[in-house]
């Protein structure tokens, strides 16, 4: 009979430790951080699911690439060394490298987008939404049906509705939709995945149009694997030639190489696009640096090229799925509210189900991550009406998001399974008080991205 635990497939070399904290102190800690989790100090921090980008450990060979680094200004062989591995599973004309995800964003909205414009997306995530709208045009998502539905399992709830943006381009066109993005895979979603036949349905309807598809590809690894897993006809195939059927769909994509890039900083902005490329790199140099580093040390450009490497080994994204599984299936089957099934990078709790007691306005997301970390020291985040409520700039008056959910988003290659263990036994001490746990209110916020400073109060005493 075959073995059927799945073991972390790399052996820890180097070890950081985890400063303990009391709960006194974490109770301190979360009030002198004004309940806002990105405002605490890391070391502060126990079991840190912030978010999975740039937070994962790099491999021996990473390391060894890094002493490998060119630091030339123009030309660096570490840049060409880069552009090799990018190729391989991206296959555009142009690479351009950037700081990280969101440097790439706003190249592309500021050369592509003005005001007035609709950029569709499956569902815009949080950088993506503000780049495009600090241009003046309106990010639409156009999430597919089955996504509304947190509880019921589905495949690939990460789908467009391919039927809502044929409507929209046919009514607008090419000028009021300059392009159109695809996140895969899609963060705000639940982590969940989109299909390969999604994914050629999008780009059929654009390319039909006229209009350039592109992807945001920040997590294109696990989305191959998923597709692997779950589509029909790709159980065969490698990963390696699932991602670069997913990008050859495309007209170009943004990249976060801290995520599925398994490094700790960098990016890209890819297009076979000849002018746009030409503008992109002029923009590039006012503001990142030049097209051969573009605001990078070469030696985060060769981690990158080996973690592009490392990434599609199918061994380590079995490993990857299972383990963010193995958290949302056991804090589920106790009666957690998740979004099912559990996504890629992370696990989202359900925190209006969680904390039925709660208005959108009194933020259950922000209430169950001050909680989580209170009682053990784990940070998540809010993904709903703080991070995506809509507020009217006259009147102050806020719509909330659609969704009020926590996530988990777990750091690639950092955590053992004991830490997730610890994890499921604090989210699970916290349901079983969820009934006293009160709400928040902002008492300071940005105009744009305010969950990374706003400031909270609680709405009472908290439990």
């Amino acid at each position: 009979m075959a073995i059927k635990t799945i073991i972390e497939p790399f052996r820890i070399k180097a070890v950081e430790p985890i400063r303990m904290t009391t709960r006194a102190e974490r109770e301190a800690r979360i009030r002198e951080a004004f309940y806002n989790v990105f405002l605490l100090h890391a070391d502060d921090v126990l079991i840190d699911l912030l978010t999975d980008s740039g937070t994962g450990a790099m491999s021996s060979d990473q390391w060894a690439a890094v002493m490998r680094g060119d630091e030339s200004y123009a030309g660096s062989p570490s840049f060409y060394r880069f552009e090799e591995s990018v190729k391989r599973l991206f296959p555009f004309k142009h690479i351009i490298p950037t700081h990280q995800g969101r440097a790439a964003e706003r190249i592309l909205f500021n050369v592509t987008c003005g005001p007035g414009q609709i950029v569709p997306n499956n569902t815009h995530f949080d950088t993506t939404r503000a780049n495009i709208e600090y241009r003046g045009a309106t990010a639409l998502d156009l999430p597919c049906a089955e996504s509304h539905d947190i509880a019921t399992p589905h495949p690939f709830k990460g789908n467009m509705d391919v039927a809502a943006l044929e409507r929209l381009l046919e009514g607008e066109g090419l000028e009021k939709v300059p392009l159109v993005m695809m996140t895969i895979t899609n963060n705000s979603g639940g982590g969940q995945p989109v299909a390969m036949a999604n994914v050629r349905a999008v780009s059929e309807i654009c390319h039909r149009y006229g209009i350039p598809f592109y992807i945001d590809a920040c997590r294109f690894a696990e989305n191959a694997y998923f597709v692997k897993q779950r589509e029909p006809g790709y159980a065969d195939k490698s990963v390696v030639d699932i991602a670069r059927e997913l990008m050859s769909y495309a007209d170009g994509c943004t990249m976060s190489a801290k995520k599925d890039g398994l490094a700790n900083i960098g990016g890209f902005l890819a297009t076979d696009d000849e002018e746009l490329a030409r503008q992109e790199k002029d923009l590039l140099i006012l503001t990142e640096g030049y097209p051969t580093y573009g605001g990078l040390a070469g030696r985060d450009l060769e981690a990158i090229a080996v973690g592009l490497e490392e990434v599609v080994h199918e061994d380590y994204l079995q490993y990857r799925i299972v383990s963010t599984g193995y958290l949302g299936k056991h804090i589920s089957r106790e009666g957690v509210p998740i979004v099912q099934p559990p996504g890629g990078h992370a696990v989202y709790i359900d925190c209006s189900a969680f904390l039925p007691q709660l208005e959108p306005l009194q933020y259950p997301g922000i209430a169950l991550a001050v909680e989580l970390y209170v009682e053990a020291g784990i940070r998540g985040v809010e993904i709903g009406s703080v991070m995506f409520g809509q507020v009217e700039p006259e009147s102050g008056e806020e719509t909330p998001a659609e969704k009020e959910l926590l996530r988990l988003a777990i750091p690639r290659r950092v955590y053992t399974q004991s830490h997730i263990d610890y994890v499921v036994e604090a989210i699970l001490e916290v349901w079983k008080r969820r009934e006293g746990i009160g709400g928040y209110r902002i008492s300071y916020q940005a105009p744009f991205l305010r969950h990374f400073t706003a400031r909270f109060e609680p709405l009472g005493a908290r439990a």
